[in-house]
């Protein structure tokens, strides 16, 4: 569980959500959705701005914007649920101790 609440963490603090503790994937995604409902109707710019740090798929994006079947906003929420949940899987598979002298 450690995991998903590091990734649910994260996730609310770069989209600004206000989150539970130890929220359910289901709730995760609805609040991501909405964050994401809301970015798009208000500053797409922003949305896009963080959809790019996250390195989600150019690709993955316009398909969730043009074919996707189910609305914009709940592809997006599930991109960037997935990428979260890559991205600290990565982190932890390669993880980097620190470099002795180099403490700021």
């Amino acid at each position: 569980m450690e995991n998903k609440n590091e990734i649910s963490d994260r996730i609310s603090r770069d989209l600004d959500m206000r989150v539970k503790t130890a929220p359910t994937d289901k709730e995760m995604l609805l609040h991501i959705a909405d964050r994401v409902e809301s970015m798009l109707k208000g500053d797409p710019d922003m949305l896009m701005s963080y959809l790019y740090r996250l390195d989600v798929e150019q690709v993955k994006i316009e398909a969730a914007l043009k074919t996707s079947i189910t609305p914009a906003h709940v592809t997006l929420a599930n991109l960037i649920w997935e990428r979260q949940k890559q991205r600290i899987e990565t982190k932890k598979k390669y993880k980097v101790e620190p470099i002795e002298g180099w403490e700021f």
